[in-house]
């Protein structure tokens, strides 16, 4: 007998899927959970930082007590670095709580949420989490974002549009806006709209692709800017991200925010991972070093890719519509977890989260090896 309890608009949402954990893989597969290697959810192969590893471990001699609900301590060493005051910037359950809370703060039944064709899993979830109506432009050449066309659609939507998503890098493609476009994007958008920037990615632009997003947040009263502390931080299983906007949108999200929505050693760690320069560096260096790798050998197999501005890369395994499952399917039977990304509309294709120089080198060997099978 079918519940009846429940909106019909909840009962629609297909639960997200995260990467398989390595434990899962191994049960599954019989296989040794050390010899396993996972390059499907875009997490810092260095690990957590030992800076990190010391602030939480200290902190969790106090773990009796709650958190602090209005994260001081973190806020004040951010506001320092991003040059906003502490009232500006909002903490989350990772940047996906900010994701969320900004749809569940300015959307509704009735209303209308813009975002690419293939952009983060948890845009149209966010949307339909509060019953609106998911707008998806695209796709494009690029399998990125077409901000013109996001522009014709808000403008389409009028007083029903209330939220637009744009993620730079982009997940799962790896496409990279130009900061030129982004900002004669948000100049367009109409100042009733809100402007999520997502950027869980950005400490992993090149020099020369960098720009202030602060800057446009001091411009722009209607936007969000979004990162996150789970990639190039190391703190994937902390869950913290924050959210930096003008007081009167931050003020909305503080509204709807759980009191304790950011544990005490998220916190602590994350103070310690935002000042540890030289472990952000190591860890942009490797991912250069790991991207050359692995384009290089999809040059050499002869494999579609898209360039990425990320620490991933999504490369085309087959002509059908079955090849990605197929080849991901055999890579897990080898111990090697990949990311197949048919729930974004690319079933040929896999994204490949970048590793440590022997996981990737592991990888390789194996999609080699299977690709001559075929």
């Amino acid at each position: 007998m079918t519940s009846k309890i429940g909106l019909k608009h909840i009962h629609a949402i297909a639960p997200y899927v995260g990467g398989r954990p390595i434990s899962e893989v191994a049960r599954d597969y019989g296989l040794d959970e050390s010899k396993i290697v996972k390059l499907a959810s875009n997490e810092n192969p260095l690990g957590m930082p030992q800076s990190a590893q010391d602030a939480m471990l200290k902190a969790a001699a106090d773990l009796g007590r709650y958190p602090d609900s209005n994260g001081f301590e973190l806020k004040k060493v951010l506001s320092e670095r991003l040059g906003v005051p502490a009232d500006w910037i909002t903490l989350g359950n990772g940047s996906n709580d900010i994701l969320e809370l900004a749809a569940r703060a300015v959307a509704q039944a009735g209303d209308e949420i813009i975002f690419s064709r293939h952009a983060f899993a948890v845009y149209p979830l966010a949307t339909q989490a509060v019953g609106a109506k998911s707008i998806e432009v695209g796709p494009t050449d690029s399998y990125g974002h077409d901000l013109p066309a996001m522009l014709a659609a808000i403008n389409a939507s009028g007083p029903k549009a209330k939220l637009v998503f744009v993620a730079n890098p982009n997940n799962p493609t790896g496409s990279y806006l130009p900061a030129k476009e982004i900002e004669a994007f948000l100049m367009a958008v109409p100042s009733s709209v809100v402007v999520v920037l997502d950027e869980a990615y950005n400490e992993y632009l090149a020099p020369e692709q960098r720009y202030d997003a602060i800057a446009w947040v001091k411009r722009f009263p209607n936007m969000i800017l979004s990162r996150s502390f789970s990639k190039a931080y190391g703190l994937a299983g902390l869950r913290i991200g924050y959210g930096v906007a003008q007081p009167h949108l931050t003020d909305l999200l503080n509204r709807i925010r759980q009191p304790f929505n950011v544990n005490s050693l998220a916190q602590a760690a994350a103070i310690a991972a935002f000042q540890d320069t030289a472990f952000l560096q190591k860890g942009f260096e490797l991912n250069r070093a790991g991207y050359a790798q692995l384009t290089n050998a999809f040059d050499q197999f002869g494999l579609t890719y898209l360039p990425s501005a990320g620490n991933f890369v999504l490369v085309k395994v087959g002509d059908d519509d079955e090849a990605g499952s197929r080849i991901n399917l055999a890579l897990l039977k080898r111990g090697i977890i990949v990311r197949p990304v048919g729930n974004y509309g690319l079933p040929q294709w896999l994204r490949i989260s970048i590793g440590l120089t022997e996981e990737n080198a592991a990888f390789l060997d194996a999609l080699k090896d299977i690709l001559a099978q075929q």
